[in-house]
């Protein structure tokens, strides 16, 4: 009893030691000390962490040197030693006590230390492995009885939890510096006046990532799209081999037809390329000539535009091999580049095309109304008398008026609605204090939102209204995915604090049902330990609502998932004496989570009767819209939804039931999220539709 006691003590230890968070060689040192303790007839215990190529070194033990090698010296190869193999593809721990009688370890660790018997047992949570834990003696048998090997199991289980722990907190680390070190670059680039500054700072943040100074930034014509016109050095002033570089480069555009460069533009994915000699695609003799080793061309993109590749050329193997996770940074990095560079490159663009305009209506003032009526927005010029004096094809006008009907009229007489509203006021401003004007509207109806910009010119002022109802509705949409990022941020540490207490319970339970004391309590052990498991599978549930991470999806048929859900449906619709009526058309088969759009689908159902009198029919439809997308709908019967309602739906706990969570329809919008689907909103006082857009 003293000795379980003790046991236990030392368990609750470890625990307490885990939830500090010490470093992890600490935390490993004392389990290794808590087994020595507790299994006095071995002679050596050590922990084997995994290495990059399959292997496992020594990392932590007692003594931390055996026979004269020290334990971190120690190396084991899976495809030499057979006992080890086979206790990393089975997760199960084996227990040799006799080694001579057993042909599976490997006879020169048998021979150097003398072991006679030899308990190795995995480190694994949840069928990871995390590493191998080791036990034997120095020339005599431990002779280990069943429950010693379950008291090392025990303390193997907490050495689990703490590497899983720790390799947690190491992503997060990581994460948080790569997140810092993007808005870092995203403060800097903001910043910019111009395109080489914008393109220096994109190769100082590529310095950091990937450790070289030799960058050139190929850049397109933004004119014919296909040439390349210009070449970036990395702080070309200050570089002492800008001779050889630009030689390089030159070649390389010479080679431009043969190169690795249009692939990159045209499929607009980074490529790496480890060894340029190995790619016959590439020109050796120039590698060989400035001693490059490998090349990393990531493309510019902007808004779906390619507007050039960074390459990062690695001298004499410097900074290579890459990583994905720096490759994946680094393209973050020119991304983030991307849109400062191409705004910088829009407005010198713009610079050029109001000199040559200002030109041209200089010759011709015909050519100016012809760049006017190409403008696809509503555009429009008022003179001092607020009266119209143009207006492209593109304005909206009220009641079916042509610009010929308004032209000399004023505004206030058009748009007599728009008097001591926001466009009246800045209207005013920008005509009196003679200053450019920005603000935002919605129309009458509220269907659609419009950006205002007016500013001033010698007769009046001059008024581009730009519709912005599709960047509303991103807005609105990066407002909820971030709430859900936050809500899964919360529930993966909430969930974190919980799991642990459970996994040591769980293990205890598991422990204690092993003993032959408790084996008439075995009905409950089970029992506890199920709703332990089913606990854990609720957590998990909950989190996939802040996941946005891509699902594992398959090609699948929308339709046999919801002739497999319909039973439940109908069942909850049939207690609650209500219909259900499934539409299906022939659709295409598309990537899909099973599991996942099962939930989505009963969610929305449950959610339809729920909002539905008894006696009403709810409606299950698929089909293929004009947007070549398959959508799933969903109709009831109810009495339609508020627009105040509307506009908050699948915000992350909100509800307008009694007894509701508010996490239903979020869970709905993450799973449309990571399946690249739109949820769309029809309400009206008969029923209410959501429609789920699939592309295809």
């Amino acid at each position: 009893m003293v000795r379980e006691q003790t046991r236990y003590s030392r368990l609750a230890d470890i625990t307490k030691i885990i939830n500090t968070r010490l470093e992890l060689r600490e935390v490993l040192q004392y389990v290794t000390s808590a087994i020595s303790d507790e299994i006095v007839q071995c002679h050596s215990v050590g922990i084997f962490l995994p290495n990059a190529d399959g292997t496992f070194r020594g990392f932590a033990g007692k003594p931390e040197i055996i026979n004269g090698v020290r334990l971190d010296s120690l190396v084991i190869n899976p495809e030499k030693d057979l006992l080890f193999k086979e206790v990393i593809e089975t997760r199960k721990t084996i227990y040799i006590p006799d080694t001579s009688k057993d042909h599976r370890p490997d006879l020169r660790s048998i021979k150097a230390f003398k072991i006679r018997s030899l308990l190795v047992l995995p480190i694994s949570y949840e069928q990871e492995l995390f590493g191998l834990v080791s036990l034997f003696d120095y020339g005599t048998p431990m002779d280990l009885s069943e429950s010693e090997i379950q008291s090392v199991e025990a303390y193997v289980n907490m050495a689990a939890v703490a590497i899983r722990n720790a390799k947690i907190l190491t992503q997060k680390e990581t994460l948080i510096a790569e997140k810092q070190l993007l808005l870092d670059a995203t403060r800097d680039l903001s910043l910019c006046s111009s395109v080489q500054e914008s393109l220096d700072k994109c190769f100082f943040y590529l310095e950091k990532i990937l450790d070289s100074q030799y960058m050139v930034a190929y850049l397109l014509d933004p004119v014919d799209k296909k040439t390349i016109k210009s070449a970036k050095l990395r702080y070309e002033r200050d570089w002492t081999e800008a001779e050889w570089l630009r030689s390089y480069m030159n070649k390389i555009i010479d080679k431009y037809e043969r190169s690795v460069i249009r692939k990159v533009m045209k499929t607009k994915e980074a490529c790496f390329i480890p060894d340029v000699f190995a790619d016959k695609s590439l020109e050796g003799e120039i590698y060989r000539r400035f001693n490059v080793r490998n090349i990393l061309m990531i493309p510019l993109v902007s808004t779906g535009e390619v507007l050039g590749v960074v390459a990062v050329i690695n001298i004499d193997g410097k900074g290579a091999p890459y990583l994905p996770s720096q490759i994946q940074l680094a393209h973050s990095i020119v991304d983030a580049t991307a849109p400062t560079f191409s705004n910088l490159l829009y407005m010198d663009q713009l610079e050029n095309m109001v000199e040559d305009r200002t030109k041209e209506l200089a010759a011709a003032n015909e050519k100016v109304t012809s760049v006017m009526e190409s403008i696809t927005d509503g555009f429009f010029a008022l003179n001092k008398e607020w009266e119209f004096i143009y207006i492209n094809e593109h304005q909206y006008l009220p009641q079916g008026k042509t610009a010929k009907d308004v032209f000399g009229k004023k505004i206030w007489e058009v748009f007599p609605e728009a008097v001591d509203t926001v466009m009246y006021k800045e209207f005013c401003r920008a005509m009196v204090e003679r200053i450019p004007v920005q603000f935002e509207i919605a129309s009458p109806s509220d269907d659609y939102w419009h950006e205002v910009v007016a500013y001033p010119f010698d007769e009046g002022i001059c008024c581009l209204f730009k519709n912005v109802t599709e960047k509303k509705k991103y807005a609105k949409e990066l407002k909820r995915l971030s709430s859900l990022e936050l809500i899964g941020q919360m529930a993966a540490g909430i969930s974190h604090e919980i799991r642990n207490p459970m996994t040591t319970v769980r293990g205890f339970l598991q422990f204690l049902k092993k003993d032959e004391k408790y084996r008439n309590q075995d009905y409950y052990f089970d029992l506890m330990i199920e709703e332990l498991d089913r606990a854990n599978s609720i957590i998990t549930e909950f989190l996939s609502m802040g996941n946005t991470r891509t699902s594992d999806l398959q090609m699948l048929d929308l339709n046999s998932i919801i002739r497999d859900t319909a039973p439940l449906i109908k069942i909850d619709a049939s207690s609650q004496n209500k219909s259900i009526k499934i539409e299906t058309e022939e659709i295409p088969e598309l990537l899909l989570n099973r599991n996942e759009i099962r939930q989505l689908l009963l969610n929305l159902c449950r959610n339809g009767l729920e909002a539905m009198d008894p006696e009403k029919i709810l409606t299950i439809r698929t089909y293929k819209d004009q947007d070549h997308c398959v959508v799933l709908a969903v109709e009831d019967q109810g009495e339609g939804i508020k627009p105040e309602i509307v506009e908050k739906l699948g915000t992350p706990f909100f509800t307008t039931k009694d007894n509701g969570t508010g996490l239903g329809l979020g869970v709905c919008y993450a799973i449309a999220a990571r399946h690249h689907a739109q949820i769309d909103i029809q309400t009206e006082s008969e029923g209410t539709t959501f429609s789920v857009r699939f592309k295809f």
